[in-house]
């Protein structure tokens, strides 16, 4: 009898970048037992190999580099047959454009820019776009001339003029990239028959799932880490895109939130912070399960501090370096201790290259600050369980997160945390453990992280909470027998949304 499979959809993670995601997925693939897992994983770019060693569960991997200068399928081969390629070029004709593929385009746009939005309709477009581009080239398509006068006079009705006076040319075009990067998944049509299709967001990665739902009636189960739409939104309003942009990519990824609530069977969060949010996008509560990240407690383990560092005030962060971990309110926080400990050490592990405009932008702010003894970027590295050892105590100082790892990897080393109280950190963190503190806020931050330092039985005590609270609620073993009754469970119960019970006529 085969194994049942799933089909885990990841974007910009596993197994080719690392995060915590990535952990929780690596986690995932090797430990639970019994599946079949085939990796569909959305990147930025073409990547060549894999950051990660995959497990024998793992038995295909099916990359879409979404942004970059060719399509995906000039990079990689879907499976589709040649003839079939080059005929659904030549079908692609004007007509069949204008008179089969711009009634659903126009349909998604007035969904995106209407007021009065009925999921369902949503789900109905998605599954005729998805039958129109099992016949037709999604490139030839796109780039024909109907698109982008439907687009212009979509856009004309709906949001020029009067409400939005400023949208330029060149916005309204980049507008109509982003939706034909978005939709690209579209055009991998060949997906694999798989029993369920796992996202690990309730974003864009929706689109591979919709297609395997679709065709073969797969159920779609949502593992909501950080919620795509909150921190979709936190980005969009740092950003400096124009109003016309900025309105364009909310109202798109609200629809696709609301979308991927509705056709999940079941909805996992790491945090119940995640439920009202989910909540509020129109997920139905009885499909909610709350399954914590676990760690491993005979890696993560108490050790002694490196000689080195012994007599060294030091305060250890894993973060990768872009806005979302807010790393100059860490250095600030590290501005603020080093007025009581001026030998203060703040060592931050993780990529400081993928943004590189932040970390010029940090880099400055330490040289401003006179840090340059006292903060230090360290680079990536592959032991963290070695890392946190090397703190007093560890820190965090993210403005959003879902249920972050490196909160209880280090608890499980039994080094307090000084954390800003976003996501599920307070699910995991209480006063017994360390402190939790308003995000942004490098006073208090600094303040705990001081208070930590200078109160060696204070540190010895949480520690050891820290290191208890996490064998009895966060441990590997426990994430993975709740994975694995989940998946039995979806596989005995009937899909709530494998068919559509309604087709609409949008001519």
């Amino acid at each position: 009898m085969p194994k049942p499979s799933v089909l885990l959809i990841l974007e910009g993670t596993y197994p080719f970048n690392g995060g915590g995601v990535s952990t929780w997925a690596h986690h995932l693939c090797n430990k639970v037992g019994n599946i079949d897992f085939k990796l569909y994983s959305i990147n930025a770019s073409f990547e060549k190999e894999t950051k990660y060693k995959l497990s024998s569960n793992i038995s295909e991997v099916i990359q879409v580099p979404l942004w970059t200068p060719d399509e995906p399928y000039d990079y990689i081969s879907y499976g589709e047959e040649y003839y079939k390629t080059v005929a659904k070029k030549e079908w692609t004709t004007d007509a069949v454009v204008e008179q089969k593929f711009i009634p659903l385009f126009k349909s998604l746009l007035e969904f995106i820019y209407s007021e009065d939005q009925q999921i369902e309709d949503l789900d109905i477009i998605f599954h005729q776009l998805w039958f129109y581009f099992e016949d037709y080239d999604f490139k030839e398509t796109m780039r024909n001339k109907h698109v982008w006068l439907t687009y212009r006079d979509i856009l004309a009705r709906f949001i020029i003029g009067e409400r939005n006076p400023d949208a330029s040319l060149i916005d309204i075009t980049v507008g109509l990239r982003w939706i034909y990067r978005f939709l690209i998944p579209l055009a991998i049509v060949n997906i694999p028959r798989v029993d369920i299709a796992h996202l690990t967001l309730s974003g864009f990665p929706l689109i591979p799932a919709l297609i395997a739902n679709y065709k073969y009636g797969t159920k779609i189960m949502l593992t909501e880490h950080g919620v795509f739409i909150r921190e979709r939104l936190l980005a969009i309003n740092k950003s400096e895109y124009p109003y016309f942009l900025k309105s364009l990519l909310i109202r798109f990824s609200e629809a696709i939130a609301r979308l991927a609530y509705y056709k999940s069977d079941v909805i996992i969060s790491v945090t119940t912070f995640n439920q009202k949010w989910e909540k509020w996008y129109g997920a139905d509560p009885k499909k909610f399960k709350v399954i914590y990240n676990g760690i491993d407690p005979e890696v993560f383990k108490p050790g002694p501090k490196p000689s080195h560092l012994k007599n060294v005030p030091t305060v250890v962060a894993l973060a990768r370096v872009f806005e979302l971990k807010d790393i100059l309110t860490m250095i600030r926080s590290c501005a603020v201790v080093k007025n009581t400990i001026p030998n203060v050490q703040y060592m931050v592990y993780g990529d400081d290259t993928a943004v590189p405009d932040y970390t010029r932008e940090c880099l400055q702010l330490i040289k401003e600050l006179g840090l340059q003894d006292n903060f230090k970027f360290m680079g990536p590295r592959n032991n963290p369980q070695e890392i946190f050892l090397e703190g007093d105590i560890s820190i965090l100082t993210s403005i959003s997160e879902g249920f972050p790892y490196t909160v209880i990897e280090s608890m499980s080393c039994g080094i307090p945390v000084v954390s800003t109280d976003v996501g599920g950190v307070k699910e995991a963190l209480d006063e017994s453990c360390g402190f939790t503190c308003k995000p942004k806020d490098a006073e208090e931050i600094g303040s705990y992280v001081a208070k930590l330092l200078l109160d060696e039985d204070l540190r010895k005590n949480m520690g050891e909470s820290a290191r208890e609270k996490v064998l009895n609620n966060f441990t590997l073993n426990k994430f993975i027998r709740e994975y694995e009754d989940v998946y039995k469970d979806m596989m005995k119960a009937e899909g709530s949304k494998a068919k559509l019970t309604k087709i609409k006529d949008f001519n």
